[in-house]
């Protein structure tokens, strides 16, 4: 099966370019050896290759580019499969952009195919050249500092240094874990996230129960995290709540049992926000808009949770907008290397600023992942580089401070 990889990575400060002809003759006697062929181009800063061959062989030869360090920042733009290689001649060609001007360059890209049938820039691969030598996503070339540039300090607080909570009597408990603004070091809200009395998580708590018991269980349990929240002193605090859409929808007068425990608890609706996993797919979908529109009403904030994973994010989207969006974490895992990654979040950026609606990234691990997302518009972030869900308790948040040395 043949592969094509296109990458794009910046070079590193202290390597001359001069070593750029000894670099590219080792890639050219490597990649023959491994059958492997393509074509490098450089502007000075930036390196954008096509790699083909057999997926084995040019799998490994990307993986090995990934490793070297005489460049960083390295982007995969594209891994696709095809019947045939674009430029089969050649183990490895440069071409210097600053010594061609744009339409010759291209042209000279072309003249290298070869294909059975003459190449041109119709071909999604080649797109991408067009797009690299007329430099017209340059703005979105995000140059990201080291991981090792930040260090993560962790703040105890009077919420975070008190003792767990037990939800006694309840088949159920919660963690909570922030959502934060990192550079503004503040807390946007904080999410009860449903676990077993013991820990486990949300599906093992789910599972244990009959499918027609699922959603009432579900909302009953708003109770416990409302009065777990209560007992931690959040009652100055955001609190965000999560519930299955078909929740809604199958619990008779499901508004107004939530509007009643927040009272109980000391809460107001202002300071509650009711967070709805797209994953699961939504049968009713009038009746469900229906009672978000109740809820808005009654002035609780709505969330899309996991946007991106499930059925019905852009039709969500186009029936009612949510106050915020939370993008999954498929989506952003490794973002900072994945170019349709990329290209996917600055798109529902793009879409959420249009639509006035906040977003956030969830399940952030990585420094580098939180550097790219935080470069490309993004605030507010919820993930264990910040702070692990705590069951019964709050936890520290760990705040980015910038290393001296860098």
């Amino acid at each position: 099966m043949l592969t094509t990889i296109i990458y794009r990575s910046h070079i590193c400060e202290d390597v001359p370019v001069k070593a750029l002809e000894e670099m590219v003759a080792a890639a050219n006697r490597k990649n023959r050896h491994s059958d492997v062929t393509g074509i490098l181009l450089f502007n000075g800063t930036h390196f954008f290759q096509l790699l083909e061959g057999p997926v084995d062989n040019v799998t490994a030869i990307y993986q090995h580019i990934c490793r070297d360090p005489r460049h960083h920042n390295v982007v995969e733009l594209m891994c696709d499969h095809g019947p045939f290689r674009r430029f089969g001649n050649v183990g490895m060609e440069l071409f210097d952009l600053r010594q061609f001007d744009t339409d010759e360059v291209l042209q000279q890209v072309l003249d290298k195919g070869t294909t059975k049938y003459r190449l041109t820039y119709s071909d999604r691969a080649l797109q991408f050249f067009r797009t690299f030598v007329e430099a017209t996503e340059k703005a979105n070339y995000f140059e990201l500092p080291p991981a090792n540039s930040w260090e993560f300090i962790s703040e105890e607080t009077p919420l975070s240094a008190q003792s767990e909570v037990v939800a006694k009597g309840a088949d159920c408990s919660f963690a909570f874990q922030p959502i934060v603004d990192p550079f503004m070091q503040q807390i946007v809200s904080w999410e009860a996230l449903i676990r077993t009395p013991e820990g486990d998580s949300p599906a093992a708590y789910f599972q244990t129960l009959p499918r027609d018991a699922l959603y009432e269980a579900d909302l009953k349990s708003k109770q416990v995290a409302l009065s777990m929240a209560s007992a931690l002193g959040l009652h100055t605090q955001t609190l965000s709540l999560n519930l299955l859409p078909m929740t809604l929808v199958n619990v008779p007068n499901a508004v107004d049992f939530l509007l009643t425990v927040i009272e109980a608890n000391g809460f107001v609706p202002e300071q509650i926000v009711v967070e709805f996993t797209e994953s699961e797919a939504i049968s009713r979908f009038d009746e469900f808009t229906h009672s978000v529109r109740q809820l808005k009403s009654a002035g609780i904030s709505v969330t899309i949770d996991h946007f991106g994973a499930g059925f019905a994010g852009l039709q969500l989207l186009a029936q009612f907008q949510p106050d915020r969006i939370k993008i999954n974490r498929d989506l952003i895992a490794n973002v900072h290397k994945s170019g349709p990654r990329q290209a996917i979040v600055q798109a529902i950026i793009k879409c959420c600023a249009s639509l006035e609606i906040q977003f956030c990234a969830v399940g952030v691990e990585l420094a580098e992942e939180w550097m790219w997302l935080e470069s490309a518009g993004i605030s507010q972030f919820q993930g264990h580089l910040f702070a692990s869900p705590r069951l019964g308790g709050i936890p520290a948040v760990a705040w980015p401070e910038k290393k001296n040395d860098f």
